[in-house]
């Protein structure tokens, strides 16, 4: 499923709770639980990962520090030119896109990713820190942004999260976006139109998915089933025209849902 028209979101300001390791990058709307996010069942499951650089030795190096985990598998390794009919074959997970490339723009190659069937999670990778990437790579669709310099041990962590559905921020990233503003006029109008689409009981499913809970702990705190917990977000992603549980976040603080109502009234 593709983003909605014109496949960018503009700047916004969310509150993002902190997660991962030693706190250094901040995770955000995880959709499973358990180690690292993922469902007691996916465990086991090897995640394939893409890495897309312009430097081989960038593309080596990801691949023999992931490789070193048992549950992940960098089936593929490319250049911009190559990388979308690379994803194309290998269907990853996830792919680890660089965003400057000299052959081929990293946000051209994650718009297009972006519009496949089954598109996999891609978070952006860099050698620096500049705003207004950030805030364009993560309103085109990417679930993280990862410098690469990045700790070893950190990597096989941060591609778990991804898979399992959060979006992962270097410090740079997650304090830009906290710092953006919030959006005013028509494009807020018709983002809070959307929201009013919602059920009272989508509307506290929704809070409560910005603030980074799964589907089991939002299911805890509403006395759902996990089961029905996603039935609601589906429904949710749906009625607001996005694809991603961070897009909802980013929509409804946009459109002022989360200011409503405290945070310990969200859901009942």
């Amino acid at each position: 499923m593709s983003l909605p028209s014109g496949g960018c979101y503009p700047a916004v300001w969310l509150e993002l709770p902190l997660a991962g390791p030693q706190e250094l990058y901040v995770a955000l709307g995880s959709s499973r639980h358990g180690p690292d996010g993922m469902n007691e069942g996916e465990a086991e499951r090897v995640i394939r990962v893409v890495v897309v650089d312009d430097e081989a030795l960038v593309r080596s190096g990801f691949e023999l520090i992931l490789g070193a985990s048992e549950d992940i598998e960098v089936v593929a390794t490319a250049s911009g030119g190559d990388a979308v009919e690379t994803v194309r074959r290998e269907r990853p997970d996830v792919v680890l896109l660089d965003i400057r490339m000299p052959d081929v723009d990293g946000l051209t190659v994650l718009r297009e990713l972006r519009t496949m069937p089954d598109a996999p999670v891609v978070a952006m990778l860099t050698t620096f820190d500049a705003d207004e990437y950030i805030l364009t790579a993560l309103h085109c669709g990417a679930a993280g942004f990862l410098l690469k310099d990045t700790e070893p041990e950190q990597l096989a962590h941060l591609v778990r999260t991804l898979v399992a559905g959060g979006v992962v921020l270097s410090p740079k990233a997650s304090r830009t976006l906290l710092h953006s503003h919030p959006g005013t006029g028509a494009a807020v109008d018709e983002e809070a139109a959307r929201v009013r689409l919602l059920t009272p009981r989508e509307r506290g499913v929704l809070v409560l998915v910005a603030e980074g809970l799964s589907n089991a702990d939002i299911g805890a705190r509403v006395h759902l089933g996990a089961g029905t917990v996603k039935d609601h977000v589906s429904a949710i992603l749906a009625k607001l025209r996005v694809t991603s549980r961070v897009q909802a976040a980013l929509l409804a603080q946009r459109a002022g849902l989360l200011d409503e109502r405290p945070r310990s009234e969200a859901g009942r």
